[in-house]
Formats: structure tokens, C-alpha cells, sequence
């Protein structure tokens, strides 16, 4: 229940639910756990159905889909990469918190960057649901503005989840935002080692 009011309050009232994800405290562990793997699922099937059964087209020309095999594997990896980048992002939050001054014992501020990393790629995982029509202009319009909304709750979120001053809380979240961009960079490359190395996506007119 605390899952579904916090995901829509972030969405109609970001400081009330920042509030208030702020005062639950618990553990890093849980906030991660009860949300993450749940919510990685929807970029990772809609993707899946949309590329294997639905195509897109390039130009007004044929159909093109992906096999079920190689679908598969890249729906698994990006689910991966989903856990491991929500989860690095937090711990570089969590780790960062001394230099600002956050308050609180370290089960506090580990909470308060897990939950910030978790809350703040809500967006991008919901936005997932956009690959069900994996149409190019479609896709990148909604993640655009998913990421959008996203760099507008990191700055939001950091002064009040980790209660400092918002002029120090704008430097905190520009640093998140720039370990983000980089973990994305990182998540591209590995994609072309894996698909470079003979395990990239197998198309089907």
C-alpha cells in the first residue's frame, strides 16, 4: 500500500511524498526490494512483446521484429542492468552524504539514497510501457520527459529525503545526475561488447 501511495504521490505531490518516504525509515535493503524488481518488469516485458510481436518499421517499409531467443536475452540483461544501476546510483548517494553534511546515523543516510535512487527512476520504469509500440518518435519523446521528470525529483527530493540546505542540495543532486548520465554511458557500452561479441538481437521480417 505505502508502494502505491508514494509512486503516485511523486507524481501529483513531490514534496508531501518526499516527506513522508523520508519518515518511514526503513531499511535500504527493503525500499530497494519491494520496488526495483517489481518495477524493472514493466520496461522488460512491454519490450519484449513489443519487439516480438508488434515491429516497428524504418520509413514506411516492412515490419521488422525480433526472435523470441534474441529478445529474450536482451530483456534479460536489461532488467539486469535496471537492478544494478538503481542500486549503484543509491550507494553513490548513500556514499556522497558525508561530504554533504547529511544528517543521521549511516542506516539513515543508506535509506535516504536508496530510496532517492529508487523514487527518482520511477519515471523511466514506468515509462517502459511505451515499448509495447516500439515506434522510434514515440519511445523517445516518453522517455525524454520521463527523464525529465526524473532530474526535476532528484532536485526536489535531495534537500528534504536527506534534510540539508536546498543551495547544498542543488550541488548533491547535480553530482547524482552526473554519476546517472555516466552509469547510462557505461550500461551503452556493455551493450555493444554484448552484442559485438555474437550475442546481439536477431531480426525477422
Amino acid at each position: 500500500m505505502a508502494m502505491f501511495q508514494h509512486t503516485l504521490g511523486i507524481f501529483v505531490n513531490p514534496d508531501r511524498a518526499w516527506q513522508g518516504i523520508r519518515n518511514e525509515k526503513q531499511s535500504f535493503l527493503r525500499v530497494y526490494l519491494s520496488h526495483v524488481p517489481l518495477l524493472a518488469l514493466i520496461p522488460a516485458i512491454c519490450g519484449y512483446i513489443g519487439v516480438t510481436q508488434v515491429g516497428w518499421s524504418i520509413a514506411g517499409g516492412s515490419v521488422i521484429r525480433l526472435t523470441p531467443e534474441s529478445a529474450l536475452v536482451l530483456v534479460v540483461a536489461t532488467y539486469l542492468a535496471q537492478l544494478v544501476t538503481v542500486y549503484a546510483l543509491g550507494e553513490y548517494i548513500n556514499w556522497m552524504s558525508n561530504t554533504f553534511g547529511v544528517a543521521g546515523d549511516a542506516k539513515e543516510r543508506h535509506y535516504g539514497g536508496t530510496a532517492l535512487a529508487v523514487y527518482t527512476a520511477m519515471p523511466m520504469m514506468l515509462a517502459g510501457v511505451a515499448l509495447l509500440y516500439p515506434h522510434l518518435w514515440l519511445v523517445v519523446s516518453i522517455f525524454v520527459i520521463a527523464a525529465c521528470y526524473s532530474i526535476y525529483l532528484t532536485y526536489e527530493g535531495i534537500p528534504i529525503l536527506m534534510n540539508i540546505p536546498p543551495e547544498r542540495g542543488f550541488i548533491y543532486a547535480s553530482s547524482v545526475i552526473t554519476v546517472g548520465l555516466v552509469l547510462a554511458v557505461v550500461v551503452m557500452v556493455a551493450t555493444v561488447i554484448v552484442w559485438s561479441s555474437g550475442m546481439g538481437p536477431v531480426f525477422i521480417r
